[in-house]
């Protein structure tokens, strides 16, 4: 990690898109109340569009304190998730800060798990996305930490997400549910909370999640 960065004053930079919105999000010293979230529709121009809208997003001063990038890789819109994982690789090599990277349904899944009272310790479930042509993709999470607090549950990934033929009937499943504001926000603590497992040379291994090809 940077020397030269003031470390009472660092950013966390989260770059995220769904099916037909991006956005970015940044916060100040782990300070959730600093939070500055940018969300808009894809435009007929996304990668052009993509750059000039984060350009306004944050200055040349807040980027230099950008101490970790965290970004989504999908499953989602296609392009959109390939644009995103090179701006964020580009910017991380750019001001030499570790970049990490989350599926996007590890990120809505502590929302999910909280939503449907998933509590017990040690309990799995699946979040899965229907394909436009036959089965799904589906990534599988556990609760390790037995809490009945939204705020204290903890979650991880046990199978990133991936195309499955049908969904079991023993198991928990449930469709993934995309919310820009809050996945954010989601993302953001997910970056903090992993502050200390990323190198600077860790843009090298974040590459999107291509579970099928951009056809389907």
């Amino acid at each position: 990690m940077q020397d030269n960065k003031d470390v009472g004053n660092q950013l966390t930079l989260v770059i995220y898109s769904t099916d037909d919105t991006f956005g970015f999000g940044y916060r100040k010293n782990n300070n959730i109340k600093s939070d500055e979230l940018f969300i808009k529709k894809f435009d007929n121009d996304l990668c052009n569009n993509l750059i000039v809208e984060f350009n306004k997003f944050i200055s040349k001063e807040n980027l230099q304190k950008v101490n970790k990038i965290s970004v989504s890789i999908g499953p989602a819109n296609f392009n959109a998730s390939r644009l995103i994982v090179v701006l964020a690789r580009t910017i991380s090599q750019q001001i030499s800060c570790p970049l990490d990277s989350f599926s996007s349904f590890e990120i809505m899944a502590k929302r999910i798990a909280s939503k449907n009272n998933i509590f017990t310790n040690r309990q799995s479930f699946w979040i899965y996305k229907k394909l436009k042509r036959k089965g799904f993709i589906a990534g599988k999470y556990e609760i390790f930490h037995n809490e009945e607090k939204k705020d204290d549950l903890v979650i991880r990934e046990i199978t990133l997400p991936k195309v499955i033929k049908e969904l079991e009937s023993k198991e928990y499943f449930f469709e993934a549910n995309y919310k820009d504001e809050e996945d954010l926000k989601e993302l953001l603590d997910l970056s903090n909370k992993n502050l200390l497992n990323a190198s600077v040379n860790s843009w090298q291994k974040v590459l999107p999640l291509y579970p099928i090809s951009p056809i389907n």
